[in-house]
């Protein structure tokens, strides 16, 4: 890869409720699948301020970041996505931004949960002090 070579990188917050269940984003674009909360690095921003700027956005909370607990190549979008557990503050009050139409906590089971999200999540839920690096 060459110097002047561009790839995205985008920041993604796992985030659960007192049961467990994960919080998901329905889009209202390309394929409106379930999301994780987060997106794209804005020019200037550092992963964690771009993080709570995406959760700020899409939410209308700033969440409290953790830790970052996976950095995860995916060849389908030659991207990188740098993973996050967070919590929200306790009487946060979710408003989703139009990007979205709804938000809901799932069962890691659920088949909203992608196979990818699956294992990114589990990987951040049981984290043991070392980052972990894949490649989708």
């Amino acid at each position: 890869m060459a110097y002047k070579d561009k790839f995205r990188i985008s920041v993604h917050a796992v985030i659960t409720d007192r049961a467990g269940k994960l919080l998901l984003l329905k889009m209202t674009y390309a394929d409106k699948h379930w999301s994780l909360p987060g997106g794209a690095i804005e020019r200037g921003e550092n992963i964690y301020e771009a993080l709570e700027r995406e959760c700020k956005e899409e939410l209308g909370v700033k969440p409290k970041i953790l830790y970052l607990s996976g950095v995860n190549y995916h060849k389908k979008h030659d991207s990188f996505a740098f993973i996050f557990r967070c919590t929200l503050p306790a009487k946060a009050k979710i408003r989703i931004s139009p990007e979205h139409s709804d938000f809901q906590y799932f069962d890691l089971k659920s088949r909203e949960v992608s196979p990818i999200q699956r294992d990114r999540v589990k990987d951040c839920i049981s984290f043991k002090g070392k980052v972990i690096s894949k490649v989708y």
